[in-house]
């Protein structure tokens, strides 16, 4: 391609990456297409249409049952049941069926702390850890159907917990690390969990975060755990409840190697992962064991072509559905070798990804866009200073990608020669619904199409089929890894995804449709900005913004406005060297008209250094609305970086 072509530019022309012939040709979506006797994309696309012969074949590719199914699908909406009569535990497809042939000394898991020390864990070793902490929750009384919370940072134990849970039919219901102790109160004490898992701490750009010692805060009321099992990553004094606590080196140490895995039914719950919305508490979303395995690991299958021979990093952090279905499960059913890193992406330089990259090998990588931004802030120079030729495909997750991101992540990181595989997908649907193939081209910016075995379209609010315009994001038929309901509130589940439009999966995101049928997030429905009667996406905006050749992150809200319902105020970080002014200022609301038009010029433009973000990076565009509106920003013990708040209420 060319050296020198700006992202307007490539978006005016329409510009499109086909992916490598070999690439297509070698492709384990391409063998399987063979084998059915389809010749193309769309044939594909339109055998697929028949979910359940769709959702059947593939699912011998990826699982094994203990007992067939006698019906791949029960459709009473919106109550769904895959698989329906077999015999089903997602630990056999993970790690005991690898123990019995030539997987059993492939490495599972690279861990790297950020202290820089290393483990490797064969399938072997992790099966043989599975199962002596399954005996030991068994020992305290931990029965199927039990909840079991996890309260641990990126380390190994955190995927070794949540396969022991399931492993004898509990549910585990795990809470990210950088949640605040009230947060993991609320949720633990919501599940009913009888007993939690924790650590004494873990490493944090630098420092020791004491996640022990948030554990006893948030036990301080939460009546029905009975048992507390701690890891010790640090090493460091923690305070002690004899009748409480146990080590977890004391309370596995002498349990056999060997548990047996129940044998569940299909539909049994594996786990509940809370998420959070714009209002009240958090929902406690349910899967089930049998739907979620085919659905998990047959696109990680497809999507990022997964191969004997990859080393796959997941970027994301496990205690969200990213991590879930990315780190754990899919990989594992697939006999991946994975990487979990313990600490911060620019820690203690800004090129410790890359290294870990070089070293490792890493040959698919997947992360967010706002990580992808961070690198942009830092420049290239980081990345030139390895050796990233072991990469074949890239990976997006998260968040509507700008094509200016997209563009950085292709030629910096790729290399010009890496497809960028951007995925939509959400904590309810467990899997990704709309993200590309290695047989489709992509454009900069755009999920592209629904993934074979999904229905996904773009409705009006009327509940009208729209292209080229912004609507609601539905998805149209059941698929195998979807939610099961939400914990303890049926009617909620119903109400909040099934009630707006007849027979339809509301799923809360703004998108659009181009000509050739590629979708394109705006955000979600709630970060819709309503300005003179037009709908329009902040992160449309915030893309424009981004644009810029001096900019490297922005954020976009709307404040109530007399005439126009909302105005919009844009806080801008500008790259590093880059000196803000007014000049600039006027130079960026310029380039929001020209990109989108007047109708979105933003009345005001504050240069900030950095805008609050949680600690997965997701930013938290509550927050900042509510110091813009001089109310109170609630909690803020989860954001990796308090101190942005105060930069915000300086710009005003």
């Amino acid at each position: 391609m060319e050296d020198e072509v700006s992202v307007d530019v490539l978006l005016k022309e329409n510009r499109v990456f086909a992916p490598p012939k070999e690439l297509i040709k070698n492709s384990n979506v391409k063998n399987w297409m063979n084998k059915h006797n389809i010749k193309t994309y769309d044939e594909l696309l339109l055998k697929a249409k028949d979910i359940e012969w769709f959702w059947g074949e593939v699912s011998k590719d990826v699982v094994e049952w203990f007992k067939p199914y006698d019906k791949v699908l029960d459709w009473n909406l919106p109550w769904a049941k895959w698989f329906i009569g077999a015999k089903y535990n997602i630990v056999h497809d993970a790690l005991d069926k690898h123990v019995e042939n030539w997987r059993k000394n492939k490495i599972a898991y690279i861990f790297v702390g950020e202290p820089g020390d290393t483990r490797k864990l064969s399938f072997r070793d992790l099966y043989v850890e599975v199962n002596k902490l399954a005996n030991a929750l068994k020992g305290l009384g931990v029965r199927k159907g039990d909840k079991v919370g996890i309260y641990l940072p990126m380390i190994p134990e955190l995927p070794i917990s949540m396969l022991a849970c399931a492993k004898i039919g509990a549910i585990h219901s795990v809470v990210f690390s950088g949640f605040s102790s009230k947060a993991f109160r609320e949720r633990v004490n919501d599940a009913e969990a009888k007993v939690v898992i924790t650590c004494d701490g873990f490493y944090r750009r630098g420092k020791i975060i004491h996640l022990k010692k948030q554990m006893d805060e948030a036990l301080e009321w939460a009546p029905s755990v009975k048992s507390l099992i701690i890891y010790r990553r640090t090493g460091h004094e923690v305070q002690w409840n004899e009748a409480r606590d146990h080590w977890w080196h004391e309370i596995t140490a002498y349990q056999p190697n060997h548990c047996k895995t129940e044998v569940l039914d299909a539909n049994d719950p594996l786990y509940l992962l809370y998420t959070s919305g714009t209002t009240g508490k958090p929902k406690g979303i349910i899967h089930a064991h049998g739907g979620y395995a085919v659905g998990t690991a047959l696109t990680l299958k497809w999507v990022f072509d997964i191969k004997a021979s990859d080393i796959w990093w997941c970027a994301a952090d496990i205690g969200w559905v990213t991590g879930h279905s990315y780190i754990v499960y899919a990989p594992l059913i697939l006999g991946a070798t994975s990487i979990i890193y313990e600490g911060s992406p620019d820690y203690p330089k800004p090129d410790r990804w890359w290294s870990i990259i070089e070293k490792y090998g890493v040959t698919v990588f997947y992360t967010s866009p706002t990580a992808i931004r961070m690198h942009m802030r830092y420049g290239e120079g980081w990345a030139k200073r390895h050796d990233l030729n072991s990469i074949r495909l890239l990976g997006t997750v998260g968040e509507p990608i700008n094509p200016e991101a997209w563009m950085w992540y292709y030629n910096n990181i790729g290399s010009e020669r890496c497809q960028i595989m951007d995925t939509w997908w959400q904590t309810e649907t467990g899997t990704f619904v709309i993200a590309p193939l290695p047989l489709i081209s992509l454009k900069p910016g755009s999920v592209t199409k629904p993934l074979p075995g999904f229905e996904a379209d773009v409705y009006n609010t009327k509940g009208e089929k729209v292209s080229q315009e912004g609507g609601d994001l539905i998805i149209s038929k059941p698929w195998p890894a979807m939610l099961r309901g939400l914990y303890k509130n049926p009617k909620k589940y119903m109400n909040y995804y099934w009630n707006k439009y007849p027979n339809v999966y509301l799923a809360g995101d703004i998108a659009r449709k181009d000509k050739d049928g590629y979708f394109w997030i705006q955000g979600r429905a709630d970060d819709v900005l309503k300005v003179s009667g037009h709908r329009i996406g902040n992160s449309e905006v915030e893309s424009a913004l981004v644009s810029h050749k001096l900019v490297v992150e922005a954020v976009v809200i709307g404040k109530p406005h007399e005439v126009k319902g909302e105005s919009i105020v844009a806080y801008v970080v500008l790259k590093e060297d880059v000196e803000a002014s007014d000049n600039l200022r006027i130079e960026l609301i310029e380039h929001v008209v020209k990109e989108i038009g007047k109708i979105v010029r933003p009345e005001e433009l504050w240069f900030v250094k950095d805008v609050p973000k949680t600690r997965s990076g997701k930013i938290m565009r509550r927050v900042i609305r509510a110091v813009a509106l001089n109310k109170s920003t609630g909690d803020i013990s989860t954001l990796r970086n308090p101190e942005a708040v105060e930069e915000i209420r300086k710009a005003k």
